[in-house]
């Protein structure tokens, strides 16, 4: 039973993320009740895994650093409070070493969308299909990046080697 409430749970999760990634795309917002009930899967994985205290501690401080460097990087404006939020409830599920790699992952989802947009930005004003309707979207010049996507990218590429996937 614990295996397959740890299953639903990680599928529930992978769900959340992809909201994320999508209401950042469309929206340019990550709402708060998202990146709650990221956090409210966390325990039920926790139980349903079998972590211990001292590993769901591990956990906590993971997602405590990740607030941490989220609020960092969201006092200069270089990501948006609702990116640092989701970074660290997403942080929960990952605990050392496994957060490094989260951190990474994410890091370099970002790039990669970073220069995706950067030649979609440059790319769709000269579509003429496109042109009139980019404005207010990511494509727009001066729009914000959705970090969310590369948040979500990186509990993607991360989430197979945490102790919650062994645990199946």
């Amino acid at each position: 039973m614990s295996a397959m409430l740890l299953q639903i749970t990680i599928l529930v999760l992978a769900g959340l993320m992809l909201a994320a990634a999508f209401f950042d795309a469309s929206k340019f917002i990550i709402p708060n009740w998202l990146v709650g009930l990221v956090i409210l899967t966390f325990p039920i994985a926790a139980l349903a895994a079998g972590l211990g205290w001292s590993e769901v501690g591990n956990h906590l401080l993971g997602g405590l650093v990740a607030l941490v460097i989220g609020f960092a990087l969201f006092a200069p404006g270089w990501i948006g409070g609702g990116d640092a939020k989701l970074f660290a409830a997403a942080a929960l599920w990952f605990g050392w070493p496994e957060i490094i790699a989260f951190l990474i992952h994410t890091v370099m989802a970002g790039g990669v969308l970073v220069l995706l947009l950067l030649a979609l930005r440059w790319l769709a004003p000269r579509i003429p299909a496109l042109a009139g309707k980019i404005e207010g979207t990511a494509l727009a010049v001066k729009s914000p990046v959705p970090y969310g996507i590369a948040i979500a990218a990186g509990v993607f590429w991360s989430l197979p080697k945490t102790a919650f996937w062994q645990a199946f």
